[in-house]
C-alpha cells in the first residue's frame, strides 16, 4: 500500500540502491589485481559509472511504465465495477483489487459501500496519466542507482594499491548490502540481522553469477 506522502516507498529506494551496488560490483569484481594498471582502473571506474547511469535511466523509465500501468488497471477495474449489474460480481472485483489479507476481513456491507462510492466517482478521477510526482520518483530512482556506484568505486580512485582498493571496495559493498537487508527487514517485519546476512549472501551470489556469465 503506497503512502500518499512518499514519492518512493522504502522498499523501492532500497531495491534501487541494491541494484546499483550489484551492478557496480559486477564490474569491479572482474578487475585482476595481478595485471591491472592505472589506465585499466580508470577504464573500469568509467565503465561502472556509465553502466549505472544507463541502468538508472532504464529503471526510471520502467518505473514510469509501471505507474501508468497500475493506474490503467485501476481505471479498468473501476469501469468493470460500475458496469457490472450484479453487486456480488462487483464485490468480487473489489476484493481482487485489495491485498488478500484485507479482502478476507471485509464484510459484504463494506464492499457494497465501496461499490456505491465508486459509482459516484467521475471517470476522470482515475484516468491513467503520469503526474509530476511520478517524474520526481523516476528522477529519484535514477539518482539512487548512480549514487550507489560511488562507494564501490571510490577506493579505486583514492588508493593506488589495486589489491587494497579491491578489498576496501568489497568490504564497503558488503557493509552496504548488509545495511540494505537490515533496513528492509525492519520495514517488512523480518529478523534484521538474519535478513542482513542473507542479503549479503544473495548479493555475492548474484555478482558471482554475473561475472561467470561474462557480465
Amino acid at each position: 500500500m503506497r503512502s500518499t506522502d512518499r514519492i518512493l516507498e522504502p522498499v523501492e529506494r532500497l531495491s534501487e540502491i541494491l541494484f546499483g551496488i550489484i551492478m557496480a560490483l559486477t564490474i569491479t569484481g572482474a578487475v585482476s589485481v595481478a595485471t591491472a594498471d592505472r589506465f585499466q582502473i580508470r577504464t573500469m571506474v568509467i565503465a561502472a559509472l556509465g553502466c549505472n547511469v544507463a541502468w538508472g535511466i532504464i529503471d526510471a523509465g520502467m518505473y514510469l511504465m509501471s505507474q501508468l500501468g497500475e493506474r490503467g488497471r485501476n481505471a479498468l477495474a473501476m469501469r468493470a465495477i460500475r458496469e457490472t449489474p450484479d453487486p456480488k460480481d462487483a464485490h468480487r472485483i473489489i476484493a481482487n483489487q485489495l491485498p488478500a489479507l484485507f479482502a478476507s476481513v471485509f464484510q459484504p456491507t463494506q464492499f457494497e459501500l465501496i461499490r456505491e462510492r465508486i459509482g459516484q466517482m467521475s471517470s476522470s478521477d482515475v484516468h491513467p496519466k503520469l503526474t509530476g510526482r511520478d517524474f520526481l520518483g523516476a528522477l529519484g530512482i535514477c539518482i539512487l542507482v548512480i549514487l550507489s556506484t560511488f562507494p564501490v568505486v571510490i577506493p579505486f580512485i583514492v588508493i593506488d594499491d589495486v589489491r587494497l582498493a579491491l578489498r576496501t571496495s568489497n568490504a564497503i559493498a558488503i557493509i552496504l548490502l548488509f545495511t540494505c537487508g537490515f533496513l528492509f527487514a525492519r520495514y517488512a517485519g523480518l529478523r534484521p540481522w538474519v535478513t542482513g546476512f542473507i542479503m549479503v549472501a544473495v548479493g555475492v551470489a548474484l555478482v558471482s553469477i554475473a561475472i561467470a556469465l561474462g557480465g
